[in-house]
């Protein structure tokens, strides 16, 4: 699931946004959120519902189980 830490890195660039705004949103550090974006860390259920909410797309489209971002929201 390599490519679902580069779809969240690929959201958030697409809305011009840097990693310090989305971990602000989230309540943690920036080092934290970009061990998302690397794949270091595991993306937690509760983290992954708020990318989804936030950038108005699907968790599946953020799991990379469908490229319709609106599917199943």
């Amino acid at each position: 699931m390599f490519s679902m830490y580069k779809r969240i890195r690929h959201l958030r660039e697409d809305k011009d946004l840097n990693q310090t705004k989305i971990a602000k949103y989230l309540g943690m550090s920036q080092t934290g959120y970009s061990k998302y974006e690397t794949g270091e860390n595991d993306i937690p259920t509760n983290i992954l519902i708020k990318l989804a909410d936030f950038y108005d797309v699907s968790v599946d489209y953020i799991l990379e189980r469908t490229d319709n971002p609106k599917i199943n929201k």
